[in-house]
């Protein structure tokens, strides 16, 4: 569940990024590109789109014209020395970092996107 949650909350910071303004977000002509999960049966991806198109309402003056999935978000714990590198709490565990990694093609490389908590 906590890995659906950042992958809508990541969903929503993507399309956050445009600027509307106007009317309720309009998802009617939308093209949903499914894909196939290993980790996700159909009826939580189908589940993780409506929750985007239900949200995507509040983009005012918006036509959301595409949804897919190209995001990963990995989880990770790793412990940081006495030194404290990059700028870590010295002598501390970080637990459940979140890293993002996004392709824009299946057959592109993914690349790190965004991390931490």
């Amino acid at each position: 569940m906590k890995k659906i949650f950042a992958l809508l909350v990541a969903a929503a910071l993507l399309l956050g990024l445009t600027a509307c303004g106007g009317n309720a977000g309009k998802t009617n002509n939308v093209r949903v590109i499914g894909g196939k999960s290993t980790k996700f049966s159909a009826a939580e991806i189908e589940a993780a789109e409506d929750c985007v198109l239900k949200k995507f309402k509040d983009f005012e003056g918006c036509d959301l014209e595409k949804l897919w999935y190209n995001v990963i978000i990995l989880l990770s714990d790793f412990r940081v020395d006495s030194t404290g590198g990059g700028g870590f709490t010295p002598n501390s565990t970080c637990p459940d970092w979140n890293w993002i990694l996004i392709r824009d093609e299946k057959s592109d490389a993914w690349r790190v996107d965004d991390w931490g908590y």
